[in-house]
């Protein structure tokens, strides 16, 4: 039996770190493509958000979540049943702004970059941008607009990884002249008030 566990455990090392050394050599590739850091930030973001629109589908469905009352509880499941399910960390939710619209999510070891350093010549590249687009566009999936942001980034010599959300506004479908039902994208999800 210990076998078998040791075995998963291998396993699963194995997979995070295939899955970091593809995501570098994503970012390198994107680095040769483009100009400068910021059209790779754009890049990144882009690609990240079009993998949350449909990574929430997949999570909705596994983690059986209800929908959130608001954005205090959003910020909890996103920080420990979504970074969990997906990249096997749990951040810390810290730093709400007085009108509670604002959070930072603390990432003590980012999966992202390990193996990394950036060179001197890349200091404006935000190497795991990718993961503020997953979370806007998952999020967008459920009728929030959010800001997201990195504010600190170990690879730049900070002490931890802070990735900085804010919430923007409840998104409201369009629909149809005398439609008077609400049809929302899915139908248990995450809520703001």
């Amino acid at each position: 039996m210990s076998r078998q566990s040791n075995r998963a455990t291998d396993s699963k090392k194995m997979n995070s770190e295939l899955f970091t050394l593809t995501y570098g050599a994503l970012v390198t590739q994107l680095c040769k493509d483009y100009e400068n850091d910021e059209e790779v930030n754009k890049q990144l973001d882009k690609m990240g958000y079009n993998i949350g629109v449909r990574l929430i589908e997949d999570f909705l469905a596994r983690s059986s979540i209800g929908r959130c009352q608001d954005f205090r509880e959003t910020a909890d499941v996103i920080a420990k049943v979504a970074f969990k399910m997906y990249l096997g960390i749990t951040p810390s939710v810290t730093n709400w702004s007085p009108a509670g619209d604002e959070f930072s999510l603390i990432l003590e070891n980012n999966p992202l970059v390990d193996f990394v350093e950036l060179p001197d010549n890349h200091s404006a590249l935000i190497y795991s941008n990718l993961l503020c687009g997953v979370l806007r566009g998952a999020l967008e999936m459920v009728q929030m607009a959010v800001d997201v942001k990195f504010a600190q980034d170990t690879l730049r010599g900070d002490s931890v990884t802070e990735i900085r959300m804010k919430f923007i506004k409840r998104i409201e479908e369009n629909l149809p002249a005398g439609d008077d039902q609400h049809i929302y994208i899915a139908s248990v999800g995450l809520n703001a008030s």
